[in-house]
């Protein structure tokens, strides 16, 4: 195994130097002078990922320097670093990172310094299996936000520019809420939920935003509310790796939102004034469901 994890290490050190030319597994392979199906196999089995996605998230990381770094326009940056088009790179950027292409060069957030994964020695693996995860039991904390309107997505609708619908592949819908101006300060471009009716719980996505905002909506999008001040319970899960925890990451973390007991803090759900919201960012701040509560009235 020790001589795995050292030809691993090399691996790595090629694909972070050779990524933007997107090499192929024969020339990856190559490099430790193995078959590119057993390299490939040890590969996944001493990272935890896979070579292809390695070498995906190595480009996306080099793009995003580019467009922190540069004035290079989205598309000639979404080119150089191997992606077919600029929503290509913007859907993928958004999954890693929580927001657009754009929102980024405007604000940057703190990224990490690689997307790779550190190769250790056997001897520091959990229980000597070559896992490596970053998952936590989720937890909750108490948040407050105040009164706000809700401009977003709902359900699926035909517009002048194409279809629309609230899930997040949808460059329509993703490039109107980047443009959003004045957006409310916690819920923040971006940020997505469900909204209550009879019990039951529908998906949208889009941006809080300011209670006095009169601002544009865009063809397909409502305006909604105003939703009062609220406190919340907000269950989460903090960074973790999107490619290889995050479905595990939500079903923890809504299993633990949607059966929860507020009355043994003294609350009651307020999902019928006020909208539960969802917060995806996993190389951040990790992955969130907020759900309005109010006192009980005794």
């Amino acid at each position: 195994m020790d001589e795995w994890v050292q030809a691993v290490r090399k691996l790595i050190d090629f694909i972070d130097d050779s990524a933007i030319n997107n090499p192929s597994l024969a020339e990856i392979s190559r490099q430790v002078g193995y078959s590119p199906y057993y390299c490939s196999m040890m590969f996944h089995r001493i990272a935890g990922i896979t070579i292809k996605r390695y070498m995906a998230n190595r480009r996306l990381y080099m793009a995003a320097i580019a467009i922190r770094d540069t004035k290079m326009s989205f598309t000639n940056v979404a080119l150089e670093y191997g992606y077919s088009a600029q929503s290509v790179l913007t859907r993928a950027f958004n999954e890693a990172f929580g927001c657009t292409p754009a929102a980024f060069r405007k604000n940057p957030i703190p990224i990490p310094s690689s997307m790779g994964k550190l190769v250790f020695p056997p001897s520091h693996y959990i229980k000597g299996d070559g896992s490596m995860n970053n998952l936590v039991s989720p937890f909750y904390v108490h948040t407050y936000i105040p009164a706000h309107k809700y401009l977003g997505v709902y359900k699926h609708s035909t517009t002048i520019n194409g279809e629309i619908w609230p899930a997040h592949d949808c460059d329509i819908t993703t490039n109107a809420v980047e443009n959003f101006e004045n957006c409310h300060k916690i819920v923040t471009a971006h940020t997505s939920g469900w909204t209550w009716k009879n019990g039951k719980r529908s998906y949208f996505y889009g941006a809080g935003v300011e209670s006095d905002y009169n601002g544009e909506i865009p063809e397909g999008f409502e305006l909604r509310g105003e939703f009062e001040g609220s406190y919340y319970l907000s269950f989460g899960h903090p960074h973790f790796d999107f490619h290889t925890e995050n479905a595990e990451v939500m079903k923890r973390v809504e299993e633990l939102a949607w059966n929860f007991d507020p009355k043994i803090h003294g609350f009651e759900w307020n999902d019928e004034k006020c909208q539960s919201y969802q917060c995806h960012y996993p190389e951040g701040i990790g992955y969130w469901v907020l759900r309005p509560v109010k006192k009980i009235a005794f």
